[in-house]
């Protein structure tokens, strides 16, 4: 028989960032909690819950998930729940509460990764395990955080970090590990492909953007999705995790769409082409890597070249398969609370090996 004191575990979260991919989360585990111990062998209890706009909460047996999962985004409103408090308190609940896991989810800034990498260090080095959709952490301070973990017996989950809730980095990590993956190549942006299909039909970028917008794909400034930068930040992520080089991001080369006009994108299939923004990493015979983002034109038979909206989609090279493809959602805040989710998950598997 299976040890059934890690079958039933309880483990503890506490959620940093309470915006749409923790709240997601926290749907996630009040609608499907029940069906999950059964499923997955363990049970989620949210004990810590902190947010520079809406204050902090905690309770070591575990917060009220429909006062959770009901919260308005008013400020402070946190501090409505019991043991709620008006102000955040990140570094307190991240160190000293009872949680097991850290799900890390607030708003980051692109070029330096804080205040998430520091959010994670403190959470390792207190000999919790991190959870996060934050590229930041990974993408500027990934060796170290992994050096912490392991230093500290934790997992650093990062899933979500480059497709959503599309589990691309488990895949080659554990799928594909009998082969050699000596390069990738991805559309990683669902913002920047979503504008680029709109301006094959002929619309001008600015109101391609508008649109995105208004469907909720692109921020109010635009510029991390159709600059390149946010997925600079993934094909970081990608060589380290995939190909296990170090790559820092001002190693990777750098061009967004919008030196494309209109015509150029959508004159593109008469010739049997499609525009795509690639980013892209590969390791030559010497170990020397040569990373990307720049947009490309690829023709028709390219498998990349059909992937449309805001799907995203990696082929990686490899010695045995040929290109092995993997497409899915690369947003979404159901997509990517469930990344976090999957994360958990591994940690419970390495927890009962």
């Amino acid at each position: 028989m299976g040890d059934t004191s890690i079958m039933s575990r309880t483990y503890k979260l506490a959620l940093i960032g309470f915006g749409n991919v923790n709240r997601a989360l926290a749907q996630i585990i009040a609608e499907d909690g029940a069906d999950m111990a059964t499923r997955l062998g363990f049970d989620l209890s949210i004990v810590a819950v902190s947010d520079l706009f809406l204050g902090s909460a905690y309770d070591p047996n575990g917060l009220d998930l429909r006062g959770l999962t009901t919260l308005p985004a008013e400020k402070e409103a946190l501090s409505k729940l019991a043991g709620g408090k008006t102000e955040a308190d990140n570094e307190a609940l991240i160190k000293d509460s009872v949680a097991d896991i850290v799900a890390e989810a607030t708003f980051t800034d692109s070029t330096t990764g804080e205040p998430a990498s520091t959010h994670c260090s403190w959470a390792l080095s207190s000999g919790k395990h991190v959870v996060t959709t934050n590229k930041g952490p990974a993408a500027f301070h990934g060796d170290d955080l992994r050096a912490l973990a392991q230093e500290n017996g934790c997992q650093f989950g990062i899933e979500g970090t480059v497709m959503s809730g599309t589990p691309v980095l488990r895949m080659a990590q554990n799928e594909l590990k009998g082969c050699n993956i000596n390069g990738f190549e991805g559309i990683l942006n669902g913002t920047a492909n979503y504008i680029l299909g709109r301006m094959e039909e002929g619309v001008q970028l600015e109101e391609a953007i508008a649109e995105a917008q208004s469907l909720g794909y692109a921020e109010a400034d635009p510029t991390a999705d159709i600059e390149g930068w946010d997925v600079l930040l993934k094909v970081v992520i990608l060589a380290e995790t995939v190909l296990g080089v170090s790559v820092s991001p001002n190693q990777v080369r750098r061009e967004g769409i919008t030196g494309l006009s209109s015509g150029d994108v959508a004159g593109a299939p008469a010739d049997g082409c499609r525009w795509k923004l690639i980013g892209t990493a590969e390791v030559d015979e010497d170990g020397k890597v040569e990373a990307s983002v720049c947009p490309q034109r690829l023709p028709h038979a390219h498998p990349l070249s059909g992937v449309s909206g805001a799907t995203n989609a990696v082929a990686f090279g490899t010695d045995y398969l040929g290109q092995v493809t993997v497409s899915g959602p690369g947003a979404g805040r159901l997509e990517t609370g469930f990344a976090l989710l999957s994360d958990i998950v591994a940690i419970h598997q390495h927890s009962a090996n």
